[in-house]
This record gives structure tokens, C-alpha cells and sequence, in this order.
């Protein structure tokens, strides 16, 4: 049966078993891709291993007007997919135990600096957010103590970034990446999906078509992947887009050949979605 947790001080009186602990970082709201994680997670750790976790809505990674208020808290729910997922321990703590008050940050805190890496794409159209990610997937690797972390790739200059901060701090933590899981029609799993209308829902499917023709035109190049993308995206007016690039799979500059990926933001009616594919660049 899987335990519940909601302190620090639960969390670290969790004594440890015999083998390696997995952790899953969450905001809740679960859906399949939130399980696959769990389900690889106890994959990998084996019977004699522990899977945790967590469920918090950090405040401290939504900007001013975006949906921090709104994110749906299904805590029940969550917990029962836990379970189903063969998770040991949920550790869902409360704004003021992760962070000292009710808001996240204030002047004093001690926060993740993410570097430059930090401050484009996402970073850009978001200033701030992946300090607010950064500084509390550390704090959540400090009260866990896991071997092991598993994110998914829907995300993934989230991805990028904490694997180099478990890295460059030498926290211990061997970060492993989960391809995205997918509705029917390419569309990424995504806890905001619940918030598109069934017409935005229809028009949401031009994002992975974009990134599927981009992924088909790589091997001519970056340009030709974006443009690509952008041919399909021009006949769906109705998506507004953030960005659509071809980067290294760092994020760096696009190389002539090699591995690559393509990432796209945009936003559906009120609802911003993301995405991305792995490419091949080059004959």
C-alpha cells in the first residue's frame, strides 16, 4: 500500500530500504505520462528498491498571470495512480514546509541559478521560471535522497537543466529522460491539455504534425526542418506560436549533421503548449 507523506520531517524520518530509491517529481494533476515515469521508475529499482513521489505546485515556477491558481490539485486521484503505478511513498508537502511561507521566494532566499541555458526559449518567453524549477527539484532531491530521478521529454529544456545542475553541483542524482507519451493524434500528454476546449483540442493537433514534418525535412538541414514546421503551421491560424527551432541535443546550435532536436511553443486558445522530437540532421 502506498504511504503518504506531507512534511519534511515525515519525509526524512522515511527510513531507507535495502535498495536503490527512484524519485518522481510531480505537480500532480497525474495522467499516463506521469505513470509511464513511475512504472519505469519501479522498472529500474527493482522489488528491492523504493519508488517516491512527490506532488507540490511550486508557486515559484509561474510567472505573474499565468495558471498557478487554476492548476488542478486531484490529490486523491493521484495518489491512487500512484499506487496503481507501484509507488512506495507520496510525499505531497505544503507551500510553507518546502519554502518557510506561503509565496515561495522572498528577498533572503537562496535560490538555482539555471546559467544562460536558463534564460532562452522557455527561459525567454518565461523570465524566472527555471529558477523556480531548479531551486525546488533541488530541494526536493535533498529531502528524497534518491539514486535516481526520472523526468519525460515533453519537457525538455527542463530535462537538459536538471540533469547538468545534478552534474555541475554533484548532487548524485543520475537523471534519466522518458520519452513523451502521446494521444492518438500525436498530441504530448500534458496536465494543461484538460484545459483546451474541443475546438482548441482539434486545432492542438497541428503542433505535433509540425514537428513530425519537421523531423521528415532534417535531413536537408535545420532551415529546412523550421521550414518545414512552419509550412504546416501556416495553414492553422488559430495556433499562435512562441518558437519553433532546431537545436544540439544540449540545446546548443544546430549542427550541419548529427542528432539534433526540434522544439515548439504555442499557445491554443489560452492554453500554451510545448513539445519536442529527436531529429537527424544531414544526408
Amino acid at each position: 500500500m502506498t504511504r503518504v507523506v506531507t512534511t519534511s520531517a515525515e519525509m526524512r524520518a522515511v527510513p531507507r530500504g535495502p535498495g536503490p530509491r527512484a524519485v518522481v517529481t510531480t505537480m500532480g494533476a497525474l495522467h499516463e505520462g506521469h505513470v509511464e515515469l513511475m512504472r519505469r521508475a519501479r522498472a529500474q529499482v527493482g522489488p528491492q528498491g523504493e519508488v517516491v513521489a512527490t506532488i507540490f505546485v511550486n508557486p515559484t515556477q509561474f510567472a505573474a498571470g499565468e495558471d498557478f491558481g487554476r492548476y488542478p490539485r486531484t490529490l486523491d486521484d493521484d495518489v491512487r495512480a500512484c499506487s496503481d503505478a507501484g509507488v512506495d511513498l507520496v510525499f505531497a508537502p505544503g507551500v510553507v514546509d518546502v519554502y518557510g511561507n506561503e509565496i515561495g521566494f522572498d528577498a533572503n532566499t537562496v535560490t538555482v541559478d539555471p546559467g544562460p541555458l536558463g534564460g532562452i526559449l522557455e527561459g525567454a518567453s518565461r523570465p524566472g521560471h527555471f529558477t523556480g524549477v531548479l531551486t525546488v527539484v533541488a530541494k526536493l532531491f535533498g529531502l528524497t535522497a534518491p539514486d535516481t530521478a526520472f523526468f519525460g521529454e515533453k519537457d525538455f529544456q527542463q530535462l537538459v537543466l536538471i540533469r547538468r545542475m545534478s552534474r555541475d553541483l554533484n548532487l548524485g542524482v543520475d537523471v534519466v529522460g522518458v520519452p513523451t507519451v502521446r494521444e492518438p493524434d500525436g498530441l504530448a500528454l500534458s496536465s494543461r491539455n484538460r484545459f483546451l476546449s474541443s475546438s482548441d483540442r482539434a486545432v492542438s493537433a497541428a503542433i505535433p504534425t509540425s514537428l513530425r514534418a519537421a523531423v521528415q525535412a532534417a535531413s536537408a538541414g535545420p532551415q529546412a526542418a523550421v521550414d518545414a514546421g512552419l509550412a504546416v503551421l501556416a495553414d492553422a491560424p488559430d495556433v499562435d506560436l512562441d518558437y519553433l527551432v532546431v537545436t544540439d541535443p544540449e540545446l546548443g546550435p544546430a549542427p550541419a549533421a548529427g542528432e539534433g532536436r526540434v522544439l515548439i511553443a504555442a499557445r491554443v486558445g489560452s492554453t500554451r503548449l510545448i513539445d519536442n522530437l529527436p531529429c537527424r540532421l544531414g544526408a
